[in-house]
């Protein structure tokens, strides 16, 4: 889904799976203070978008994922997993119901699997799933004093009208960054098949850890309540002295052994150049490591031994 955006002025095309948006408009350290001001939107319309809707869609998200969907109020934001039965998360997403149907969006490429995992799982409760990403787009807002960040669903055929009214428009460039910085992960770029949601940060924002079971849900708890993840997502800075960027998946290392992988990267405006990684538990928090030849600094995301996942006061 080829963005109509990519015909605003200045505007280049993102590649790998965010190709069909503009990566910016021509000043993505620019784009990424725009939008730390409270201002303008991002255009995430390659993103796909699922619909779930009949009487017993919540009840029965709520049975199958890691979220609390029951008596979920209209208009409030929620995001959910979907795991194996080993807990390993096989599809992430996040959306908001109106009172007639929940909508979420997911990866670009990851709708269509997430609605045939659903309709198979559907038996008979009086739910109806369907793809939406060809009727409708996403957009990003960052957060000002008066609300916090949000997600709009667009009607495609409404993105100009969208964009007129939102801009300034701000690439993926920019927006990643940001969502780099804050430590927030995306499943296929940060994320391998073994990944686990204590793993990630997700335990607490896409994890209830007071509802009822689920699939994988004794995965989550056990390592929960043990408080040791195997492996922790960990924000990397990275040497500057290099024009480049760390291929995703590269190997980490620290004192020439493999600790972990790279996941996704960015320059931003004021940290410079920064990643995250997947990282081998008992890593030493202060380690230096390497990846792709290039020295790195780790920041804690993920606490390697009291699985609170949260990020430390600075």
């Amino acid at each position: 889904m080829t963005s109509p955006l990519l015909h605003l002025p200045g505007a280049v095309a993102g590649d790998g799976i965010d190709a069909p948006v503009a990566a910016h408009y021509g000043s993505f350290n620019g784009e990424q203070r725009t939008l730390e001001a409270g201002e303008g939107f991002v255009d995430l319309s390659h993103r796909d978008v699922i619909r779930v809707e009949g009487p017993d869609r919540l009840g029965w998200l709520h049975s199958l994922t890691t979220q609390f969907f029951e008596g979920l109020e209209p208009g409030a934001w929620t995001q959910a997993l979907v795991l194996s039965p080993q807990g390993h998360v096989e599809h992430a997403f996040a959306g908001v119901d109106d009172g007639t149907a929940f909508v979420a969006h997911t990866e670009p490429g990851a709708g269509q699997p997430l609605v045939d995992f659903l309709d198979r799982m559907r038996f008979m409760m009086r739910v109806e799933v369907s793809v939406q990403t060809a009727e409708t787009a996403v957009a990003w807002r960052p957060a000002t004093a008066e609300r916090p960040a949000t997600y709009d669903f667009v009607p495609r055929d409404r993105l100009e009208a969208y964009a007129d009214a939102a801009g300034p428009a701000a690439g993926t460039w920019a927006f990643e960054a940001l969502r780099i910085a804050r430590g927030e992960p995306r499943l296929g770029l940060d994320t391998d098949h073994r990944s686990i949601p204590n793993e990630l940060g997700w335990i607490g924002s896409a994890v209830h850890l007071q509802k009822g079971c689920y699939r994988g849900q004794e995965t989550v708890a056990r390592v929960h309540t043990l408080g040791r993840p195997p492996r922790r997502l960990t924000l990397l800075h990275l040497d500057g002295s290099e024009n480049r960027l760390p291929v995703r998946g590269s190997e980490v290392t620290a004192g020439g052994k493999s600790v972990g992988f790279v996941g996704s990267s960015a320059r931003h405006h004021e940290l410079g150049p920064i990643a995250l990684a997947l990282l081998k538990r008992n890593l030493a928090v202060d380690a230096g490591l390497t990846v792709d030849e290039m020295p790195a600094a780790q920041e804690v995301i993920v606490d390697p031994e009291v699985g609170l996942h949260f990020r430390p006061n600075r």
